[in-house]
């Protein structure tokens, strides 16, 4: 057995991938130390701690948008205007996405190498894992990451669902109902987060100007997405549903930002705009509003994030394992963040503020100098503006990399948590599920 397994393990889930470009600006809110201090935090503690396990979870990073654009975004852009031409089918990963995915591998195969991992692969121990939804855009990530990661051994990435197909695992759906779980999730939806279309007021405008509702085919009948009322409804076996105006805002800003990430000219992204990269976030912001009240009130949470949270923990829990490396979409993440009680975290550079595209969230695993056994929890992104630059990524200028906080958990001197304590907090979210 390795040594490194006897003890600690570090679990990464990584439900996205993230790229940086080293001599390009990462954004208005990013300081260029905070580029590299959560890597020299981990240097600093990593001197009396041993890492023993990596377990990720990704998401996927840059795709087509999920609604073409002969479809709702036609109908509701200005005719005159032009999309960004996609390469490929809706929702598939692009050939940009691959790469700054590439990019990612490489980096953590630096990072990993000056942690003494990349030395104990092997195809046959099952040191490492590296496991994806069966949709294209998450099989396509987790192998570009892997065969970077591992360059010349081509591992397998496990599909254990048709190709294209939604593995259960990743899919975010209801697999517990009754009357009282849909009035529950209904109360928690309604107090924590009101008035749906009216929390989103000011995302509408942005979006609403950017593409010019008054002058497309949809106006008059469409002219605001506030018009129509927003609601949550629940099914067996489907993800949670979403009606009205909150719903089509979500397909354009989800397209809005895909564009600003793939189109290099950042006024036509906008299509012809000038705005601001707070007018991004903004944008941004609606789509993220979105997965929030679909997929992150608690009795929803740990519903959806059920078999995904059973598959971190045995991964955290597989003796045999050092590396984990899980590919899926940002309800996976924003779920699992949620049903684990996480607090919100400040993303700088990021105009997504919840799940950057390609982004990864890491459990990491460590013997300490006492013996005991302690954890870590980061999500590590790439900026907007690496995003945008298609930026190489190394370990001297690496992605940005943001503690997560787990409510109520106490940490060491060293911002750790015990990891029984990080474990327990996945047993009260898988016996929440039992419950409901």
């Amino acid at each position: 057995m390795i040594p490194a397994m006897k003890k600690s393990r570090l679990v990464i889930l990584a439900v996205f991938s993230l790229a940086l470009f080293a001599c390009q600006p990462e954004g208005p809110d990013v300081k260029p130390q905070e580029q590299t201090e959560w890597i020299a935090r981990a240097d600093g503690f990593q001197k009396t701690y041993t890492l023993d396990q990596m377990v990720i979870l990704s998401r996927h990073n840059i795709r087509s948008p999920l609604v073409s654009k002969n479809s709702v975004l036609s109908r509701l852009t200005n005719s005159n205007y032009q999309w960004f031409l996609w390469q490929g089918s809706p929702s598939t990963l692009t050939a940009k996405g691959e790469r700054l995915e590439i990019q990612m591998g490489k980096f953590f195969r630096e990072w990993l190498e000056k942690k003494d991992f990349i030395s104990h692969y092997s195809a046959d121990n099952y040191a490492f894992r590296f496991y994806a939804n069966g949709k294209q855009r998450c099989q396509l990530t987790a192998k570009s990451f892997a065969n970077a990661l591992l360059p010349g051994v081509n591992p397998r990435v496990e599909m254990n669902v048709q190709f294209d197909a939604m593995d259960p695992v990743f899919n975010p759906q209801i697999t517990k109902i009754s009357d009282g779980f849909v009035a529950t999730a209904q109360k928690e939806i309604k107090d924590l987060f009101g008035d749906l279309n009216a929390r989103a007021a000011s995302g509408y405008a942005m979006m609403e100007k950017v593409i010019d509702i008054t002058g497309s085919p949809a106006y008059p009948d469409t002219s605001s997405f506030s018009q129509f009322p927003s609601s949550v409804s629940f099914k067996l076996n489907a993800e949670p549903s979403m009606s009205g105006g909150l719903k089509m805002a979500c397909t354009v800003s989800d397209a809005l930002s895909l564009q600003y990430y793939e189109e290099p000219d950042e006024k036509k992204a906008a299509f012809g705009h000038d705005i601001s990269f707070d007018d991004w976030v903004t944008i941004s912001s609606v789509k993220e509003w979105y997965g929030d009240v679909l997929f992150t009130a608690p009795s929803v949470a740990v519903n959806v994030a059920h078999p995904l949270l059973q598959t971190i923990l045995n991964e955290m829990q597989n003796e045999k394992r050092i590396f984990t490396f899980l590919c899926g979409h940002d309800s996976n993440i924003g779920s699992v963040l949620a049903a684990l009680e996480a607090e919100s975290a400040d993303l700088p550079g990021s105009i997504e503020k919840r799940t950057p595209i390609g982004g990864k969230l890491i459990f990491e695993r460590f013997t300490g100098p006492d013996g005991a056994e302690y954890a870590d929890v980061l999500l590590v992104y790439a900026s907007a503006a690496q995003l945008r630059a298609e930026s190489a990524l190394t370990y001297d200028n690496p992605p940005v990399g943001v503690k997560i906080k787990l409510k109520g958990l106490k940490e060491n001197a060293d911002g750790l948590y015990a990891l029984a304590d990080v474990e327990e907090r996945f047993t009260k979210a898988l016996r929440a599920y039992d419950s409901l």
